[in-house]
């Protein structure tokens, strides 16, 4: 739950003077392991020079970085799947459900998913600017497009490249308008089979109605939060303004794009969150959106998100407060966020407190040895066996980041066991006791430090390398 109300106040000057912070060293290594995605040879010596501006350079308008593009764009993998599934159907009434074209076909969609997603961890791996990478995947999981869904699946790298990246610096009003109307979002939550029940397409054909998917989910997830107290007849309202966003159909100009449908759009005026939205089309649901972004209790929803993806379960309140009123005072401006979480003091407490997600844990120990996953196999099948499958989040929260989630018993032993087999294979070309301290930097324990010197074989100083607790926490 959020620490501080609305009535909190950031810090004041006097406070502020009161939190230290800690050691140049210190904070080079918090500036990559931390904020970023761990450290590959040198970066943390690197950062030693100014830890806080290695991290503001990383800040920039145009957005964070793209993987290797894929081949086509989300709208054309709607179509080829709708064509796929199409496909699918009709083999089944032939008899033959897994007819040649049919595989050739679903192969042909999956391979273009896994290329996504080995090209992201590749990114991860091997990018120079880790805190501007680990700021985009922060909200490619605030704004959750999950691969459990097959119309989906193929469009979760393809939303990342066209909303989540060229956004992350940017409004988040842009960032809300552009993830509502992404064929990927809409397709989803089915938010393209809502229809008005008094619209005309409505009234033609009952068997489909309203679906509150997409707005309970903007609401509850995207913007307001739960804490901000609205009702099931705020939902409902919402989902009735958002009638006719949907998804241009195969045989249509814009196919696989986003589309306006007026005669599937509920008439009439709307109230949501106390406030009376006018029929106007669009600009109804747009109008909602708009709001919703400016309205202080998002900016407290995602002040609380940030500080407690990247400084602690628990946030502390201070570090909320200042992210909210960064959040309110530049309209919404994400690198204006950005930058303040960057100087906050709260955020550079030398005490580990985040445990790395099973992404994380991987795409640091491929940053450790200076490469990256050669293959989607790689990268995939140990994903699966810690429980994240790449790009598909069991539900629309995406994958929680709280350290309960990851680091049980059975979690632990797996963890255990790919960093042995992983250490196998490349502690031969290590030092371990300098990769730890490049690894690690001032974050290094002295405990940590003598069990890799005193290990057996180089493998075994690996190993415990990587599953040591400062490894294992950021």
């Amino acid at each position: 739950m959020i620490k501080n109300g609305p009535g909190h106040k950031a810090p004041g000057h006097k406070e502020r003077a009161r939190l230290s912070l800690p050691s140049k060293d210190m904070m080079a290594a918090l500036a990559v392991t931390r904020f970023g995605l761990g450290a590959r040879p040198g970066d943390i010596a690197a950062a030693r020079t100014d830890p806080r501006g290695s991290l503001l350079g990383q800040i920039r308008p145009k957005g964070a970085d793209q993987p290797q593009p894929g081949a086509d764009t989300s709208a054309q993998r709607y179509v080829a799947m709708r064509a796929y599934q199409e496909l699918r159907r009709e083999a089944k009434d032939d008899g033959e459900p897994r007819n040649v074209a049919v595989q050739q076909a679903n192969k042909a969609i999956r391979e273009k998913a896994a290329a996504d997603f080995l090209s992201r961890a590749q990114l991860g791996a091997s990018t120079a600017s880790g805190f501007r990478e680990r700021w985009a995947l922060f909200w490619a999981n605030h704004f959750t497009v999950s691969g459990t869904k097959e119309i989906t699946a193929a469009m979760v790298g393809p939303f990342e490249q066209e909303v989540i990246r060229p956004y992350a610096f940017g409004r988040f009003e842009d960032l809300l308008v552009a993830s509502s109307t992404h064929p990927a979002m809409l397709t989803y939550l089915d938010q393209s089979q809502s229809v008005g029940p008094g619209s005309m397409a409505g009234a033609r054909n009952g068997r489909r109605g309203l679906n509150e998917n997409l707005a309970r989910e903007i609401l509850e997830l995207h913007t307001v939060g739960i804490e901000a107290g609205y009702s099931q007849a705020d939902v409902t309202e919402f989902a009735r303004a958002l009638t006719g966003f949907t998804v241009g159909r195969e045989d249509e100009a814009r196919a696989g794009q986003f589309v306006f449908r007026a005669n599937v759009h509920e008439p009439g005026p709307r109230t949501i969150l106390g406030k009376t939205y006018e029929d106007d089309e669009i600009g109804q649901g747009l109008a909602v959106l708009k709001d919703l972004a400016a309205h202080p209790a998002t900016a407290r929803h995602v002040a609380f998100k940030i500080a407690r993806h990247f400084v602690a379960d628990d946030p502390p309140p201070a570090l909320v407060a200042r992210l909210e009123q960064s959040f309110l005072k530049s309209g919404g401006r994400l690198d204006r966020v950005a930058r303040t979480l960057v100087e906050a003091p709260e955020a550079w407490e030398p005490a580990a407190a985040k445990f790395k997600t099973p992404y994380e844990f991987l795409i640091s120990s491929w940053r450790l040895i200076g490469a990256q996953p050669s293959a989607y196999e790689r990268i995939t099948v140990p994903l699966i066996s810690l429980g994240q499958r790449g790009f598909s989040p069991p539900s629309p929260k995406g994958w929680s980041d709280m350290a309960g989630e990851w680091c049980s018993p059975d979690g632990l032993i797996k963890r255990l066991q790919w960093s042995q087999a992983f250490a196998a294979v490349i502690a031969d070309r290590l030092d371990p006791n300098a990769a730890a301290v490049a690894a690690l930097g001032a974050r290094l324990t002295p405990p940590t430090a003598q069990a890799v010197a005193r290990a057996e074989t180089r493998s075994e100083a690996v190993a415990l390398l990587l599953m040591s607790p400062e490894f294992q926490r950021r």
